[in-house]
């Protein structure tokens, strides 16, 4: 990691010394690690260079990350998918600082964002929250996609995975990539899952996300991203002018210069997202707290907390709140009056 870019990391370090996600007590030595082999042989054979750009796509019904890097044709294709060990809250955006909400929706990972010192082995600070959403007035910092199997509004992928994901991040922004575009969604939009969480009161947020979703979808190149009317608004191509005034009028005729796709089954993004709902309302999937992966819900089942910390973590971080872990979504009991 070139010099500016290693001193650069290690200020933005101690600014986020109060999150409980980062340390410096650990060397840098784990985060100078090569992309692995295996990583190395996939993206050959699908026309990468570790120098290419990543994209990064988050899911958290399905708990899963995907990192996506351009290839030789200019467009970005899908190199590995990871599971996500846990994730806490609810499906839905954060809204404020000790919420134990992980984010939904747009943001950009700057190279200081790349934590080599974190608490769980290695990180990245996904930007939270993002300029639409301090314009909403919602609060937090130091939301990290990090190592380990613990969460409180961060997204934990095990020290094995960062192992895999940090380089990735590493050697694109090495190579000149000045920020890394990270979409997460609540579940992988398609027209029968949006159907199935249209009784949520984050429905027509989920329906603004859909537009930036089916825009990448179509497309296969990260959509630009502004916002007008409390709402994101997403353009396909460099030469679109995109509103970047979260809470003003979105311009006339601002809706045929942005990216708003009928195709794939795209649900209309023009009205503004409610995202401050109860995610208890009728229709909402309701979880304990967060969840995992379906391959780590069943080692915890079957061997317990510490065996999946030890499987986990190099240095046996627990495993938050595992009894929540256990328990799969259920649809919220409708509310009376």
């Amino acid at each position: 990691m070139p010099r500016t870019i290693l001193m650069s990391s290690l200020v933005f370090l101690f600014s986020l010394l109060v999150s409980g996600c980062v340390t410096v007590l650990e060397t840098v030595k784990k985060a100078d690690q090569p992309i692995p082999t295996e990583l190395v042989a996939s993206m050959r054979s699908k026309g990468m260079t570790s120098a290419d750009p990543v994209l990064i796509r988050l899911f958290k019904e399905e708990s899963e990350l995907e990192v996506w890097k351009r290839d030789k044709s200019g467009r970005y294709a899908l190199l590995k998918t990871f599971p996500i060990c846990r994730w806490s809250g609810q499906l839905g955006p954060k809204t404020r600082e000790g919420d134990r909400q992980a984010p939904e929706g747009f943001y950009q990972v700057i190279p200081a964002g790349l934590n080599p010192n974190s608490n769980y082995y290695l990180s990245f600070n996904i930007g939270y929250p993002n300029k639409l959403e301090r314009a909403l007035g919602y609060t937090g910092s130091a939301i990290m996609v990090h190592g380990a199997c613990s969460s409180s509004g961060c997204y934990a992928l095990t020290d094995r995975g960062m192992a895999e994901i940090y380089p990735l991040l590493r050697e694109a922004v090495t190579a000149g990539q000045k920020s890394i575009q990270v979409q997460i969604f609540p579940f992988r939009m398609s027209v029968a899952k949006m159907l199935e969480h249209e009784g949520n009161p984050n429905s027509q947020f989920w329906k603004n996300l859909k537009v930036g979703y089916d825009s990448f979808e179509l497309s296969r190149k990260p959509p630009l991203v502004g916002s007008c009317g409390g709402r994101y608004v997403f353009a396909s191509a460099t030469g679109t002018e995109l509103p970047n005034n979260p809470l003003g009028d979105c311009p006339g005729g601002a809706s045929k210069s942005i990216f708003e796709v009928a195709a794939n089954g795209s649900l209309d993004g023009e009205r503004s997202p409610q995202i401050n709902g109860n995610p208890q309302a009728p229709g909402a999937h309701a979880y304990s707290d967060g969840s995992m992966n379906p391959y780590f819900r069943r080692i915890l089942e079957q061997k317990g907390a510490a065996k999946l910390a030890e499987m986990t973590s190099l240095t046996n971080v627990p495993v938050s709140r595992p009894q929540a872990a256990l328990f799969e979504p259920h649809l919220a009991a409708p509310m009376t009056d």
